[in-house]
């Protein structure tokens, strides 16, 4: 490949397409540049080191699952409560079908993600804030009682975890696991909502 054509994404898409051949062990900087057939100072012109590399895979691929989540949070003639509901249901599926779709790659993706701690948090963040702005239209339209959304909207998110977390991901397939979300659901409402 033309040095002068290599961009830090394709640098990125080659990175995850080690990855998903070859697992973590063999993500390495100079395996990047084999494949991409340039010299892993080219690399290093982009990625100042191999934890760089990684971080910026890990947050393009935390991206990739908060970004369905954005354009959601404002939509309007639905209830925020039923906008709240469904937003952790996409997450929920979202991570799931990540687990059941491609179970190697995921647990690959997992252990880059506990690698790059700044960048998980920075993840973590941007989806409190997503729902912190659920709550507090729900706030505005007098239907959830709760007074500061980043301090509800933090508590709904540690308080469902067990639920999106990949920590929790061998649980997943429990059969009662649905069950289990609707009645934390049920008791998160019970907490938010007026009446």
């Amino acid at each position: 490949m033309n040095d002068s054509a290599l961009t830090p994404e394709r640098i990125l898409d080659a990175a995850e397409e080690v990855l998903r051949r070859y697992g973590l062990a063999k993500a390495t900087v100079v395996d990047v540049a084999r494949f991409l057939e340039v010299s892993h100072g080219t690399i290093y012109r982009h990625f100042p080191s191999k934890v760089a590399l990684r971080d910026a895979v890990a947050e393009r691929w935390l991206h990739r699952v908060s970004t369905p989540f954005s354009s959601d949070r404002r939509r309007t003639g639905v209830p925020p409560v039923e906008r709240l509901r469904r937003w952790f249901e996409q997450l929920i599926t979202l991570k799931r079908q990540k687990v059941l779709d491609e179970p190697e790659l995921f647990a690959t993706y997992s252990a880059i993600a506990q690698e790059a701690r700044g960048v998980v948090q920075a993840h973590i963040d941007q989806l409190v804030r997503q729902v912190a702005a659920i709550v507090e239209s729900g706030i505005s339209s007098n239907e959830f009682r709760v007074t500061d959304p980043q301090v509800a909207a933090k508590a709904i998110f540690q308080a469902t975890v067990r639920f999106h977390h990949p920590a929790h991901a061998s649980e997943w397939s429990d059969p009662d696991i649905d069950m289990d979300f609707a009645e934390v659901w049920r008791l998160i409402l019970a907490g938010l909502v007026v009446g």
